[in-house]
């Protein structure tokens, strides 16, 4: 696996890492032993990871390029604060931050419709022409902001969806919640187009999906929070989760006893997002338990800083 840093942690980053013991990398190598279709395997190719940060992902395979939750734009929201976020925050898009790292893409994966993983998905939408796969509320939200209709695919779980390159599994899924009354932040639906989203608590979870990217013949399971259903991903065989920290206690421990044993763990949405991405992450909580979930398992754990590049 090849490593492309853009520096060493400093300062904060740097004892945030060291708290969580941020794991080197090593890659994958042969092909995946996990079963895919009653078709053949594909040949293993190297698959090119990039964290934009939150749970913002770019798959690479040869031409392939699949996002998940691309939110680079990143504007300031309280949320790690004790006061927490202020729900009337004005939704911002900065064509200028997504330019910079984003060029194109065949699919976007909306895993929930929140604003660190929505908001930025009308622009990369339409600057891309992806599809977009999301739920009936999320592909709502984005009409009413202005992405075009055709490029928007709703799912709900079950579907399995060939691509050129690559092929997408979609899972239902849960958002994890927090706190005695075991809630999290904007939940909601919206069954018609709503009034284009102004401020943040405008974009409502709207459902909450977990997919299985296949490509260069590797699998890898994205969940975008610390929750999911487990008897949709019972037995799953997968050689790669991206798997967040946070959520109700147990939880990690939980998802390694549901799916079949998995080589890899990569540890998501695990950065203070009110954080400039061009700065290293600073870890808003301790990841030393989702590690310990992992590697009592015997899978690696391995932790990736914003903007750096993996080679599975």
């Amino acid at each position: 696996m090849k490593v492309s840093r853009r520096g060493m942690l400093t300062g904060a980053a740097a004892v945030g890492a060291a708290a969580v013991g941020a794991a080197g990398v090593v890659g994958l190598e042969g092909r995946s032993e996990a079963v895919t279709t009653p078709a053949a395997q594909p040949k293993r190719e190297p698959v090119e990871l990039t964290w934009f940060g939150t749970h913002a992902w770019q798959l690479k395979c040869g031409k392939s390029v699949v996002l998940t939750d691309p939110w680079l734009t990143r504007f300031k929201t309280g949320t790690f604060t004790p006061e927490g976020a202020d729900p009337k925050t004005k939704l911002v898009i900065k064509p200028e931050v997504i330019d910079k790292h984003l060029t194109t893409a065949d699919a976007i994966l909306v895993h929930h419709a929140h604003y660190d993983h929505m908001a930025d998905v009308p622009y990369v939408a339409k600057k891309t022409q992806a599809t977009v796969l999301c739920t009936e509320t999320h592909a709502n939200l984005l009409r009413a902001m202005r992405t075009q209709d055709d490029l928007l695919s709703p799912v709900r779980g079950g579907e399995y969806l060939p691509f050129d390159g690559f092929s997408i599994e979609v899972f239902p899924s849960l958002h994890s919640c927090s706190g005695k009354r075991h809630t999290y932040a904007y939940p909601g639906y919206r069954y018609d187009v709503p009034p284009r989203p102004r401020v943040i608590e405008d974009l409502v979870e709207g459902g909450t999906l977990a997919f299985v990217i296949t490509i260069g013949g590797l699998r890898i399971l994205s969940l975008s929070t610390a929750n999911f259903d487990p008897n949709a991903l019972r037995d799953l065989q997968v050689d790669v989760v991206f798997a967040a920290p946070g959520g109700e206690p147990g939880i990690t421990d939980r998802l390694m006893q549901t799916i079949k044993p998995v080589r890899k763990v990569i540890a998501t949405h695990w950065d203070d997002f009110d954080k400039p991405l061009d700065d290293p992450g600073i870890p808003w909580t301790d990841l030393a338990p989702l590690r310990q979930s992992v590697e009592r398992t015997g899978a690696e754990f391995v932790v990736v800083d914003h903007l750096q590049k993996v080679t599975l």
